[in-house]
């Protein structure tokens, strides 16, 4: 697979395809509570620059996309920070996320981040399935955390299965 598909940061010139990934996961209805992609200024303003990769193929075409940001402002919180992770609906089931995750798991531990938290939806099997392969365990279920506000789940409460990875990089495990 790392024959064919590249991890490497994200730069602005990425956005046109990277909203078209988010959009796309958007659209599953088992991805985000946002109706929308950010734009540019927004995401780029919420994510920590050196924890932002994109995935591309052997033809350089965008196909995944992950990034995070802070969990909290407060000193005490640093090192902690909730990712998305999203992969074109093309390249799903190739082994995108795996790498993404992979590679993103070795870059915020190299800047000193000891736990990657994300919500998933419980519906979200792929995505689960995914983290657990890459050391993230269930904490919780957080109960009708949000109500969604578009498409055919418009109105309804659902729930994100809490999920979180530890890493010895401030000895915290």
């Amino acid at each position: 697979m790392r024959e064919t598909i590249h991890t490497r940061a994200m730069t602005a010139a990425d956005w046109p395809a990277v909203e078209g990934i988010y959009a796309e996961g958007i659209a599953t209805g088992n991805a985000t509570f946002q109706d929308r992609a950010p734009s540019w200024a927004e995401f780029d303003s919420g994510k920590i620059p050196d924890l932002r990769l994109v995935a591309t193929d052997a033809k350089g075409e965008l196909i995944g996309w992950v990034a995070a940001p802070q969990t909290s402002s407060r000193p005490v919180y640093r090192g902690v920070i909730e990712h998305s992770v999203y992969v074109a609906e093309a390249a799903r089931g190739s082994g995108v996320g795996h790498l993404l995750l992979a590679d993103f798991v070795t870059a915020s531990e190299a800047a000193g981040v000891w736990m990657i938290q994300s919500a998933i939806f419980p519906e979200n099997l792929a995505s689960l399935a995914l983290h657990a392969a890459h050391g993230f365990r269930e904490v919780g279920i957080r109960e009708r955390i949000g109500r969604m506000s578009f498409g055919p789940w418009a109105g309804q409460w659902r729930d994100n299965i809490f999920v979180e990875r530890r890493s010895d990089v401030a000895g915290t495990t």
